[in-house]
């Protein structure tokens, strides 16, 4: 809950995937395909739900059965990304409330940023898609922006936001962006609608935990 005592911050910094952007409906269809055309059995959206927030390499490396080779491994992962301009994100949606919030902050005078586990070309190609204009960094997975929990890439981002950790709040929907949030020395906000369950991120021990984006505009100070 959030009142008096509760800090306040000028700098966020969100997640993508299950927490701005329900993109599970892209990443079954294409994960699918792949896998159909390696060879391999499709995979339900509950498996696929349960591989994702480690970037492609790590889906990948679930979705195919555990007897694969390495070889068939890394060929069905560069199958996906040569495909993702194909199947992209036509499913993709914004979570209800994400770009009204968004703005709101943005237009009270907000440092926004995004840190993402997917790979940078889709993260820069989905936030340009769907939530156009908020965003003065967007990083995702890259040779200098290793995968969360590393605190490097949310570190830069704040830095580049012109901000400190200190009056930073990471905004997430996974244990992982808690461990990223902890690690970096910010705010750990966690989300209740995007893919994970809410009672783990309690467990996890969340700054704050919170069912509803609007929420967000109350941490602003």
């Amino acid at each position: 809950m959030i009142d008096a005592t509760t800090p306040r911050f000028d700098t966020f910094v969100f997640d993508l995937d299950g927490t701005l952007l329900d993109t599970l409906p892209d990443l079954v269809v294409l994960t699918n395909a792949v896998l159909r055309e390696c060879g391999f059995p499709e995979r339900t959206s509950a498996e696929i739900l349960s591989y994702v927030g480690n970037g492609v390499k790590a889906l990948m490396y679930q979705a195919v059965p555990q007897d694969a080779d390495e070889e068939a491994v890394e060929a069905a992962m560069s199958r996906w990304k040569e495909l993702y301009p194909q199947y992209g994100y036509r499913l993709t949606k914004a979570y209800a409330g994400i770009p009204e919030t968004v703005a709101e902050l943005k237009r009270r005078g907000a440092r926004l940023g995004v840190l993402s586990n997917k790979f940078d070309a889709g993260v820069q190609d989905v936030v340009g898609a769907y939530l156009p204009g908020l965003f003065a960094v967007a990083r995702g997975e890259s040779a200098d922006t290793p995968r969360k929990p590393d605190p490097t890439g949310l570190l830069r981002t704040i830095e580049e936001l012109g901000s400190t950790p200190e009056r930073t709040a990471y905004v997430g929907d996974s244990t992982g962006d808690i461990a990223v949030s902890r690690n970096a020395g910010t705010y750990a906000v966690a989300v209740t609608w995007g893919y994970h369950d809410a009672e783990r991120l309690r467990a996890a021990s969340a700054d704050l935990v919170i069912d509803d984006p609007r929420a967000l505009l109350d941490l602003l100070g």
